[in-house]
């Protein structure tokens, strides 16, 4: 889902709650240019439903959805530029460690959202099968790369157990042609799309082996300072649309249309599948609540590749002080 994707020609998709630019907000509305580190796509349900219901609105948010890559929101977060951003895990304790001041204010995803996705045929069930594989995946970054390397960890393997190839985000095309019989993606989307191509494929999902911190809402440490009274209204604004998404699951659906331009070029069952796998991972008794051993799970594996040197301070890295 949260996958930096090859840029392509969208502009600002624009959903202020209640207006159709930002010049139309009025004085008591704070404008909010929200990055989402993803195209517009069903798994953005909870901000679209929060939109369309007025939940920014009634707390004085005005929100701007911009679908710009997920490190560029996190570089402009931890600069002051924007409060918010929509990152996975990994990113704040990557940020935290080049010494951005960010913190993650909300948990979205309760599970990691990554999958090792094979053929049938190549007889990959568990993360041991994974030994003397070619494993594709978009590159060694992001949240495929840091859930391989769980999975792979859970197996008692290294890197040098297995091949990866950098494919770039292109797992279901080259795997449909044959190309590729291992990729790693997201669990809502490409075991999805290549079944519905009638690939029979076989999963290991990230979060049946490792509890590891994912997606959630990045702020500033300057504006969880200056203003905690807008981070508590933006995180309760969230949490509503969320608890309504996964209520209604079917009316979050057809309010997400209007919000996603070529919704009328995809395929609706495979859509539907997309948001219900979704609302698996983002189901809890808790919404927004973060887990510690999640954090501290994350770090280990992060300190395992060698893409941060030492520990840190968790407790500045994430919060609940603005969850219920």
């Amino acid at each position: 889902m949260f996958r930096r994707l090859i840029l392509i020609t969208l502009g600002l998709a624009i959903a202020l709650s209640g207006c159709g630019s930002p010049q139309s907000t009025n004085a008591a509305m704070t404008h909010i240019r929200l990055p989402m580190g993803y195209i517009p796509n069903i798994q953005f349900a909870p901000f679209y439903v929060a939109v369309e219901k007025g939940y920014f609105k009634q707390a004085g948010i005005g929100i701007e959805f911009d679908y710009k890559f997920e490190t560029d929101g996190v570089a402009l977060v931890g600069a002051g530029e924007l409060p918010f951003a929509i990152v996975s895990g990994e990113q704040v304790l990557l940020a935290r460690a080049q010494g951005l001041p960010v913190t993650y204010v909300a948990a979205w995803y309760q599970q990691y959202p990554v999958s090792v996705v094979a053929k049938s045929e190549a007889n990959v069930i568990v993360p041991q099968d994974l030994k003397g594989k070619k494993i594709g995946l978009p590159g060694l970054f992001g949240a495929s790369y840091i859930g391989l390397r769980a999975l792979l960890n859970a197996g008692k393997l290294t890197e040098a157990d297995v091949t990866l190839d950098a494919i770039g985000f292109n797992q279901v095309e080259l795997m449909a042609a044959g190309q590729q019989d291992v990729v790693v993606g997201y669990s809502a989307n490409e075991p999805i799309q290549l079944r519905a191509q009638g690939i029979p494929v076989t999963e290991i999902r990230v979060a049946d082996y490792a509890q590891l911190a994912a997606n959630g809402i990045l702020a500033s440490e300057k504006v969880i300072r200056e203003d905690p009274a807008m981070v508590n209204a933006f995180i309760e604004a969230f949490l509503k649309g969320l608890g309504d998404t996964i209520a209604n699951p079917d009316q979050a659906f057809e309010i997400s249309k209007a919000y996603i331009p070529n919704f009328s070029e995809l395929d609706v069952n495979v859509q539907k599948q997309v948001l219900k796998t979704s609302i698996e991972q983002w189901k809890t008794n808790r919404p927004g609540y973060s887990d510690p051993k999640a954090w501290e799970n994350m770090q280990n594996v992060l300190l395992d590749m060698g893409l941060i040197t030492e520990k840190m301070d968790l407790n500045k890295a994430y919060t609940n002080e603005f969850i219920p």
